[in-house]
């Protein structure tokens, strides 16, 4: 397998999708698990680094990434369970219950620390793998030691029931925000995290923080891209039948990271690209979401099936 050029750290989880009164569908997933394979599906070469359960799920997880070429060097085994995502459904957005206390996951503490493959130039992490130890000061670590030489995608993928002091949470996101190069949120995320404020205003707090480049995604709204010294560019979403939501954000991480990974490849510093780059990247990555909210489950295009959604489109 070719070493990653995309290393994805955090939770591997079981989605339990309802499908009715206490009926419930399983899927593979954990917001860094499904930029993997969204990135993967795309043709990246991508690796994932987790703790992964010794049990019937965990054993379906490793299989799952396996299948989907993800380089699982970086994955441990360990005897607790998995952790266990129920997903609902209120007012078209998606909830969340969690079974994760001391789940395999959350316990992620390699030693020593790895050192990521050469060849890595995006490292991405975020969700609620950062919310539980020792996962978060391990990818954290992780993040921090490669920054020099990979850019860190952050994504806070918030999800309330997990976080148990608003303060303390938005304390440690400003750490995270600067962490990063690039950080990407959601609108729903934003007016839970700071509600009534007005989103530009936040943006531009978060590149003072230092990000180089934030995201704002919108749903079938688009995505906006906010950098210190330029213009906001919106780039609009496609108009599809919504079957699903969930790993719509994943999948536009996933699919921008391989779409700028193509102008890095050329020479290219992804943190300098001119507007026209970003724009092509972006437009590509959202069509990817578009695509897999077509679909129940997080299911991301293959990089066929996405060029055929997009012919079909333009």
């Amino acid at each position: 397998m070719t070493t990653p050029t995309i290393v994805c750290l955090g939770e591997a989880l079981i989605d339990f999708k309802a499908t009715g009164p206490l009926a419930f569908q399983g899927y593979c997933g954990g917001s860094p698990l499904n930029v993997s394979i969204a990135a993967a599906r795309l043709g990246a070469a991508v690796g994932f680094g987790t703790q992964i359960s010794s049990d019937q799920f965990g054993d379906a997880l490793l299989a799952y990434l396996q299948a989907n070429n993800v380089d699982t060097a970086l994955v441990l085994r360990d005897d607790a369970p998995s952790t266990l995502a129920f997903v609902g459904e209120v007012n078209g957005e998606a909830v969340f219950d969690f079974m994760a206390v001391n789940a395999a996951d959350t316990r992620y503490n390699p030693q020593p620390s790895p050192d990521l493959p050469a060849s890595t130039q995006f490292v991405a992490m975020g969700s609620i793998s950062l919310l539980q130890e020792p996962a978060a000061s391990s990818i954290i670590e992780i993040s921090y030691r490669h920054r020099d030489r990979a850019c860190v995608f952050f994504d806070p993928n918030v999800r309330p029931a997990l976080i148990q002091s608003r303060p303390a949470y938005l304390l440690k996101l400003q750490g995270l925000v600067g962490l990063s190069h690039i950080t990407k949120v959601s609108t729903q995320d934003l007016e839970w995290l700071y509600p009534g404020e007005d989103s530009a205003q936040i943006a531009a707090r978060w590149l003072h923080y230092g990000a180089n480049a934030v995201l704002l995604t919108r749903g079938q709204g688009g995505v906006s891209l906010f950098r210190s010294g330029r213009d906001v560019r919106d780039v609009a979403a496609p108009a599809v039948e919504v079957v699903d939501t969930v790993g719509a954000g994943d999948t536009l991480s996933g699919a921008l990271m391989v779409s700028l990974l193509a102008h890095v490849n050329k020479g290219e510093d992804v943190l300098s690209l001119a507007d026209d780059r970003w724009r092509t990247a972006l437009t590509r990555a959202v069509h990817a979401a578009a695509f897999n909210c077509t679909r129940s489950g997080a299911q991301p295009p293959s990089q066929a099936e996405l060029n055929t959604f997009m012919d079909a489109l333009a």
